[in-house]
């Protein structure tokens, strides 16, 4: 397959995608919680994994392309879950301009 080019086919990840909802704290502030918006198909791919020391710890760092068909809404800060693992979305793009498909450049986490 030519680079740039998106293979439906290969969407067979299904993820959750969610926003943060701010939630009072009862004194005053706010925590956050996250709220499910969609459940879609997904092509999920590791990009990157890296570590660096820390306090008494390695810190880890992995990302992740996750390509999606085009849909209203999704931004950085959003993120996408599956079976206990979150992906933070960093960045969303048309890779080729039609409208057709989004690419999420990610970075796994905790829930």
């Amino acid at each position: 397959m030519k680079p740039g080019i998106v293979d439906p086919g290969r969407f067979r990840t299904e993820l959750t995608l969610e926003r943060v909802v701010p939630v009072p704290d009862g004194m005053g502030g706010y925590g956050e919680d996250w709220q499910e918006i969609a459940t879609l198909m997904a092509r999920i791919e590791p990009v990157r994994a890296s570590s660096r020391p820390g306090a008494d710890q390695a810190l880890e760092t992995v990302t992740h392309r996750v390509t999606i068909r085009a849909r209203a809404g999704v931004e950085a800060g959003m993120r996408f879950a599956r079976a206990g693992r979150t992906f933070a979305i960093a960045t969303v793009h048309d890779p080729d301009e039609t409208g057709r498909y989004l690419v999420c450049e990610t970075r796994e986490g905790r829930p």
